[in-house]
């Protein structure tokens, strides 16, 4: 590994770029390993995990390339500095540098002083300098920003390169409408949505887009903002409309019903992955929400209707389908009036439609009926690789022997009938494995590849549970069995 050629080894490194242990692991192999692996390191140095209260090296760097004189003045005011330059370093780590993190920095210029004022000049002294030493700006987290940064002089040539953009509506609008004219080819813009407010701003920022092709808005409050007509979030998906022929990728969270989005949504005709909410869609309008490109599918876990009716418009792509289950029962049959018809109707739409589905969310009574379409799924879509199983019954109090029968059949259908590809299960609510039902299952799961298994049921840390698994564990039938959090086992995104 040692003798392969800098061109290789940088594409290796480029594929780590979010393993941070590994590419630090890197540094330390031989000289020609460290000055190629130092670029990707350095191109967003923000994002890793380090706890940056307590790790000052980067304050250091960036401090030393300050001028002697701004370090005079800043050291007059109580500021503490490094004594030395940035000659002295191997590299020119801001030449790789590629990305601002405002939180980030915020941390770090807290080594330097404790007093707010302080840390504002120092901040200032900062973001001029990556104004003039970043050869371009790619990525900008300007959440708790106070500096109009995009004012600062070599702005304007760096944030016309910026492509990706992460803030929130906290932001005073001035922010948005000074980037609405310099940033015009953003491609990925998260927005976390915490003042609901005044739009106006972000919409504007929105619309001048033109090559936007991720976006994402979370509303993180439970302010109730209607809007002059009564849909607060009009003007976003207005703006968002104008780009719906390049937006591969929407993840659009509401927490309020928007009369809008029945509208908007169909125009998005090239999505590759959609993540949103369409409630209170009619029947009519979810036909018209037509995603021939689809490969990634998350709504809420009521919606099991929609998600038919997205699946059956689709065009075979389908590879992830997340359905995002609740933690109260009695909430869940609220919002599902015909539960098991709607569970039935998905489960059949998903082995008709998606044959190259790989990650899945099941959600459906234990009826003979649904066990037997759900057989029948395990044995066509073959490119299965993960599970999650939310085994409902239509009851508020199930007795410990009616969810030990649902796990006894449950796994006895797995074992029957589970692709070779499935790797991994997480199991919630009315399902429950006794010691000797789990045991049979893991005898008769030797010669598979090995499975992982994900709960949030505890009565699996107890001892006789611990070493029966930890015995599997060594022969190779389990690589893991855990009882995590409720919002680990259902987000789709965590790994173990």
């Amino acid at each position: 590994m040692s003798k392969l050629n800098k061109d290789i080894l940088f594409l290796l490194f480029e594929e780590l770029r979010d393993d941070s242990k590994s590419l630090f692991s890197c540094l330390m192999v031989n000289r020609l390993w460290c000055e190629t692996v130092i670029p990707v390191l350095w191109r967003n140095p923000w994002c890793y995990d380090i706890n940056y209260h307590n790790k000052n090296y980067l304050f250091t760097i960036i401090a030393s390339y300050l001028s002697d004189d701004i370090k005079e003045s800043l050291t007059r005011q109580g500021i503490q500095l490094p004594s030395f330059s940035y000659q002295q370093f191997l590299f020119d780590y801001l030449s790789f540098c590629r990305s601002i993190n405002i939180a980030i920095i915020n941390i770090i210029t807290s080594i330097g002083s404790p007093l707010s004022y302080n840390q504002f000049i120092l901040q200032q002294e900062f973001y001029g300098l990556f104004m003039k030493k970043f050869p371009e700006l790619k990525y900008l987290d300007m959440r708790s920003i106070e500096h109009q940064i995009f004012y600062f002089p070599d702005a304007k040539i760096r944030f016309e390169s910026l492509s990706e953009l992460t803030c929130d509506t906290s932001i005073d609008s001035s922010y948005f409408y000074g980037l609405a004219q310099l940033c015009q080819y953003i491609q990925r813009l998260i927005i976390i949505n915490v003042d609901p407010t005044d739009y106006h701003s972000v919409a504007k920022l929105i619309g001048v887009q033109k090559n936007l092709n991720y976006f994402e808005w979370k509303d993180d409050h439970d302010i109730y903002a209607p809007g002059p007509d009564r849909d607060s979030y009009k003007e976003i998906l207005l703006a968002l409309e104008k780009n719906a022929n390049i937006i591969n990728h929407l993840n659009i969270y509401f927490i309020f019903i928007s009369r809008t989005s029945p509208k908007v949504l169909p125009k998005f005709h090239k999505l590759k992955s959609l993540i949103t909410d369409f409630w209170p869609f009619s029947e009519e309008q979810l036909k018209m929400c037509v995603y021939r490109d689809l490969e990634i599918l998350k709504i809420n876990y009521y919606e099991l209707k929609a998600a038919s009716i997205i699946i059956e418009n689709s065009e075979g792509h389908l590879k992830k389908i997340f359905l995002g289950p609740t933690y109260e029962l009695d909430e869940f049959y609220d919002y599902i009036d015909n539960f098991n018809d709607d569970s039935l109707i998905f489960i059949c739409k998903v082995y008709q439609k998606c044959l190259l589905i790989e990650y899945l969310s099941l959600t459906f009574p234990p009826s003979k009926q649904h066990f037997d379409e759900f057989e029948r799924l395990l044995k066509i879509c073959q490119n299965l690789k993960s599970l999650l199983l939310a085994i409902y019954m239509n009851a508020y109090d199930v007795e410990t022997e009616e969810k030990l029968e649902n796990g006894k059949k449950l796994l006895e259908l797995l074992i029957r009938s589970a692709p070779t590809n499935l790797k991994e299960i997480r199991f919630l609510y009315d399902v429950e494995f006794s010691l000797e039902v789990l045991e049979e299952f893991f005898e008769n799961w030797r010669g598979r590849p090995a499975i992982t298994i994900l709960t949030c049921r505890f009565i699996y840390k107890e001892e006789n549970y611990v070493k029966l698994i930890n015995k599997y564990k060594n022969d190779g039938v389990i690589k893991d069995f855990r009882c995590e959090s409720f919002e680990n086992v259902v987000n789709g995104d965590f790994k173990i």
